[in-house]
């Protein structure tokens, strides 16, 4: 697809996925709204967007007139959620006010103002919980371990309805585990290693709770690849796909690494799960993401010790932006 000129919304734009996606776009010429509500303790923040040619629209997508934002849209990148685990437990009606009905407005929106737009959503390997073997394809039933995990489902599954009932050309990505520049790390609410991140950025310990259980990291760059190949791809319209990363490396590993990437006095301290995140915590999970790479004709490229060296290096100068 020749993005220039083209007009493409982005929800959840000024946060982590959204505003790399929103530069990746910009560089291509398309002219890209951004869309963020910036809730409290989300993963927005306005310098993300820095630099990039956007228009940057605040308004929370639970109130704000979504079809003015849609008129003319060629793609819909819909990247706004509430993530939060905790949070989710804490006040599921939030999470399915932000993940299911915020995503039928936006649906509704859509219909009338960019009726052929492709959209690709975010979504998430949360909702297999605890799985009986590994790699994860997306034969693997659905078994969410917490509310969050519930609300996203409806949301993906309304976007589903609506390539099976109305014929729009829809992609669900399933992620796993994103890091890289922009990612939220004064605390834990988008990933562990935002945190881990700061940790080591302050010359102080990090945790790691458990440290057996394995993860597949995909670097940022890769994932907005992946947005933007599931938009071009015809063969990706009407599909949910797994997206993976690295191969699969367990917690104490990844701590390993990010300590001698940090360099002294970097140091971290095994713990057990505290009692309210055991409850909902997946175990070991990793991806088999062979359906999508064959469809994309996508590969992750960049490696963990090389993502969370470039990682490290892009925040060491901004790290009071991101507190």
């Amino acid at each position: 697809m020749d993005w220039s000129g083209r007009r493409v919304l982005v929800t959840g734009g000024a946060g982590f996925l959204g505003s790399n996606l929103c530069h990746a776009l910009a560089r291509r010429g398309a002219k890209v709204t951004a869309l963020d509500g910036f809730l409290f303790g989300g993963g927005a923040n306005p310098l993300n967007l820095d630099g990039a040619p956007v228009d940057l629209v605040r308004g929370d997508i639970r109130e704000i007139d979504l079809r003015p934002l849609c008129e003319g849209a060629v793609a819909i990148f819909n990247l706004a959620a509430q993530t939060s685990h905790m949070g989710g437990q804490a006040d599921p009606l939030a999470d399915i006010a932000v993940n299911a009905v915020a995503q039928v407005r936006l649906i509704q929106a859509a219909r009338e103002a960019a009726p052929d737009a492709v959209v690709v959503h975010a979504s998430t390997r949360q909702f297999y919980g605890k799985v009986e073997k590994l790699p994860v394809d997306e034969s693997q039933p659905v078994a969410p371990p917490d509310a969050n995990g519930v609300s996203k489902f409806a949301g993906e599954q309304y976007w589903m309805l609506e390539h099976r009932v109305r014929g729009r050309p829809v992609v669900s990505l399933r992620l796993t585990n994103c890091y890289g520049p922009r990612l939220r790390i004064r605390d834990a609410r988008q990933t562990f290693l935002g945190i881990w991140i700061r940790c080591v950025l302050e010359g102080r310990p990090f945790e790691v709770w458990g440290g057996n259980q394995l993860r597949d990291m995909t670097y940022v760059d890769d994932v907005t690849e992946a947005f933007i190949r599931s938009a071009e791809s015809e063969a990706c319209h009407g599909n949910i796909y797994n997206i993976g990363g690295a191969p699969p490396a367990s917690l104490r590993e990844l701590a390993d690494l990010t300590v001698r990437l940090a360099g002294p006095p970097a140091h971290y301290v095994t713990k057990e799960f505290p009692a309210d995140r055991k409850q909902i915590d997946i175990g070991s999970y990793h991806a088999d993401d062979s359906a999508f790479r064959a469809a994309a004709d996508w590969a992750p490229l960049v490696s963990l010790e090389e993502g969370i060296g470039r990682t490290l290096e892009w925040y060491r100068p901004r790290l009071v932006d991101y507190l």
